[in-house]
Order: structure tokens, then sequence, then C-alpha cells
């Protein structure tokens, strides 16, 4: 037994949190069970990583350049508070999980292992299951592996409980998160690619379903009207106005407005004293510098989407043919920012901020007994990907509507459940979509069901692909022959 665990600490440790490798072993198992050569496979495995690294130095380069300038906002105004991102909620259960429940953050690795086995058995079974995802994001499965473990600990005490049970329980409900969530982005992902033949396995995949179709609903809407709903590009913008079509000028210069005044209200001597800013040196090229990098960083990131897409999905068929019939992979939501409308991100991303920004004002003017602080992880990832959707499905409407709203649920529901389970105390949440929103409603029914509890979540996630299935006859198409399932649909409304 030993012996199985050190060999999973070393996949898990070396391949599994590294999504680069997980995605590059990956297209080396695809391509070998299609029957590449093997120069072709290598070179494929190659490029996979390669491009999924480039991917990675983008939105790292966005996360580390910019969460210090609002995490620096808590330390500026000396704010005892909860920064709601997917690391501080990380190292949150690191510090707690012990003290509160007398248990270590080992079994929550443990708990993504038979968690994952979880997705992938559902996945084989897919004919019965109807899932068709298996949630690849390696380091993501860590922070959602980590909260789950303190938010089902706190909902199921474990008195009563043997370890092998709770733990049992954990990793059928979040293994049927992950195959739930994911199948959710098929066919909207699937949509807005035009066929691309991946899903999405974050963070916000439930809130991506869910504004999808709500923007979905705004569309038609619209139409009945006879208006048409218009995206961010089918708008023209007149005179100087007209650079703001450009997709890199408009990053540039909103995040300029936006982390520009962020920037002066943390002023130069915090920044200094920070060591953000090197003594003497120039705050107004500081403050360029910083905001620019904004558009730089997620151009590199739409690089690393081109890189590997192809590679993965190409290989993906050989898993699909041979181990999961009509699996597709579950991969990083940044990946669809190469896709849709360039501006619906940053677009996006200000709209959400707008939203948590002013949840945070209601929850000091309330006088909350936990106060939030936006961390950049949900406000960009979260509100960016949900206004990409948004935008293909309704329009510019719901591309700033939907984030906008999104921002209020991530803050309220992050101060709610960080609050109630004592996260808030080692002031940290991952506070994005489906955990302000989601599984803040899991929690609740564990803790007043119990076990009850566990089987209505059970039943609830295998029921939606169910109802997916029945209510599309070309459901099965729709990942193995995307082609053919447009035809099939395009048959069936004429």
């Amino acid at each position: 037994m030993e012996i199985l665990l050190n060999i999973w600490e070393f996949f898990a440790t070396n391949i599994l949190m590294r999504p680069a490798y997980f995605i590059g072993l990956m297209v080396i198992v695809g391509y070998t069970l299609l029957g590449k050569k093997w120069y072709d496979v290598l070179a494929g495995g190659i490029k996979a990583t390669v491009g999924f690294l480039i991917l990675q130095a983008g939105s790292g380069g966005l996360v580390s350049n910019f969460r210090p300038v609002l995490v620096g906002l808590r330390e500026r105004f000396n704010l005892t508070a909860t920064v709601i991102d997917p690391y501080f909620g990380q190292n949150a259960v690191q510090e707690g999980i012990m003290e509160v429940f007398g248990r270590s953050f080992g079994q929550a690795m443990i708990l993504l292992l038979i968690a994952f086995i979880v997705n992938i058995i559902v996945v084989r079974f897919s004919r019965f299951t109807k899932m068709r995802a298996v949630f690849t994001t390696g380091h993501i499965q860590v922070q959602q592996a980590a909260t789950a473990f303190w938010l089902i600990s706190f909902a199921l005490p474990i008195m009563g409980y043997s370890n092998f049970w709770i733990m049992v329980i954990m990793a059928v409900l979040l293994g049927l998160y992950w195959a739930v969530g994911s199948n959710l982005t098929v066919k909207p992902t699937q949509e807005l690619t035009d066929g691309a033949s991946f899903c999405i396995g974050h963070q916000q995949m439930f809130g991506i379903a869910i504004n999808s179709w709500i923007a979905e609903k705004m569309g038609e809407r619209d139409r009945k009207r006879g208006k048409v709903s218009k995206k961010i590009d089918d708008i023209e913008l007149p005179g100087f106005m007209s650079i703001f079509n450009e997709n890199m000028v408009c990053t540039s210069l909103l995040m300029l407005l936006f982390f520009g005044a962020i920037l002066l209200i943390l002023g130069q001597e915090y920044l200094i004293y920070a060591g953000f800013l090197a003594e003497g040196a120039s705050f107004f090229f500081f403050i360029l510098t910083t905001c620019l990098n904004f558009a730089v960083f997620l151009a590199i990131l739409q690089l690393g989407v081109r890189t590997f897409v192809t590679e993965l999905t190409q290989s993906f068929q050989g898993i699909s043919n041979k181990l999961l019939p009509g699996a597709i992979p579950g991969v990083d939501c940044a990946v669809v920012y190469g896709f849709g409308s360039a501006n619906a991100v940053p677009l996006g991303f200000l709209a959400g901020a707008a939203g948590q920004f002013l949840a945070i004002g209601a929850l000091i003017f309330l006088n909350s007994p936990v106060l939030i602080i936006a961390g950049f992880v949900p406000v960009f990832f979260d509100n960016a990907t949900i206004g990409v959707y948004a935008n293909e499905k309704g329009g510019i409407k719901a591309a700033l509507l939907l984030p906008f709203i999104s921002g209020l649920l991530q803050v309220f529901g992050s101060a709610f459940i960080a609050y109630w389970v004592g996260m808030a105390a080692f002031g940290g949440y991952l506070g994005m979509w489906d955990w302000a929103v989601i599984w803040p409603a899991f929690t609740v029914i564990l803790r007043y069901l119990g076990l009850a509890g566990v089987a209505v979540i059970a039943v609830f996630l295998i029921a939606i692909p169910q109802i997916q299935a029945r209510k599309d006859k070309h459901y099965d198409l729709m990942t193995k022959d995307w082609e053919a399932y447009k035809a099939a649909k395009q048959a069936e409304q004429n």
C-alpha cells in the first residue's frame, strides 16, 4: 500500500498538479492510441506541453502582476478581511484544517485521487451516465479538493463516521461535481469554438452553464421583439472611440483607467514601502507599465491557447475511441479567450469588478461580521470567461450584465460561507462562482440533512446529464461528430 501511495504522490506532484505535463501526457497517450509514428507522438506531446506552459506564463503573469494591487488595499488601510482567491483559500485550509477538524492537508490530496477516479469511472460508462467530460486541470483540482474537504468536514462532523466512509462521501460528491460540471459546459463551449472538442474544467462550470442559458434567453427575447442582440464586435465606435475596436488598445486603456485608479489610491509611498516600486523610480511609468502588462500577458495567454488546443483535441480522439467513448477534456477556462470576442475579456472583467466592489461596499455599510477583499483570480477569470460566453449568446448587454451579477454573487456568497464554516478566520476563501453559489447551497443541504443530504446532492448531480440527454435527441453526437450534430439540429429546425 505504501508503494502505491508513493507512486500516486510522485504522479500527483510532478504530473497531475502540473497541468502542462498532464496535458502533454494525454496527447502522447492519445496519439499512441491513434497509431501515430513515434516522432509525431513526441512532437505533439512537446507542442502541447509548451503551449500550455505559454498559457500558464500568460495567466500566471496576470495573477502575479495584479494580485498585489488588489491585496495592497487590505494592507494599505489595515483591513482585517478575507481575500477571495483560490491560492488564499488553499493556504487557509493548509493553516486551519488540523486546528479546526484535527485532519491533515494530505488527506485532501487522497480525496483528490479518489474523486478523480470517480470522474473517470462515470465517464467510462457514459452510455448510462451521459457524462462525457474528464476534468484535467490538476492545480484547480488541488484547490477544490482542499475547499471541499473543509466544507464537507464542517457539514458532516466526523463523529459517528469512519475516516473511510467520510472520504468516500467526499470523493463521490467532488467526483460527480467535476464530471457533471464540466459536462454542463460541453454544449456552450462547442458552440463558442465551433466544435473544438474541449470543455471547461475550472471553478465556474455551473456559472458558465447558467449564465450561457440566461444570455441565450436574453437573445431570444430580443429576437421576438424584432431586435438584434449586437455582440461587442458588431459595434463600430465613431470618431476617436474607434480605437477601442482594437483589442490590444481597448484592453490597455481600460486597465489604465481601472488599475491606474487603484494604484493612485494606494499611493507612491505605500508602493515603495511594500517593495512594489523601487526608491526613486517614476510613479507614472510604474502605473503605465503595470497596466500595459495586462495586454501583454493576455496576448501571451492567447498564443498558448492557439499552440496546444489543436494537439489536445486531435490526440484526445485516441483516448475517446479506445478508452473513454465520446469523452472530451475539461481544460482551463482561459482557453476560451482565444475564441469569441477578444474585447469581451476586459469588459467582462470590469463589469464583474464593478459588481464585486459594489457588494464589498454593501458589506461595509451593513457592518458585516466578515469583510471581503477582491482577489484577482475570481474577479478576472470568472467574469471574463462569463463575458465571453454571454456575449456569444446574448450580445453586449448580456456580456456586461451577467458578469456584474456574478461579481455580486462572488462577494455575498463567499462572505456567507467563509464566515459560517470558519474559513474567514484564516484569511482566505476560494471565492469563485461555483464555490460562492453552488457549494454553499450543497453545504447547507449537507449540514441540515446529513446523509440524506448526500443522497439529495448525488441524485441532483446524476439527474442533470440525464435531463440534458432527454431534451436533445442528438446529445451523443455533440462530442463524437460536431458537424453531424449541427446538420442534425439544422434539419430538425427546418
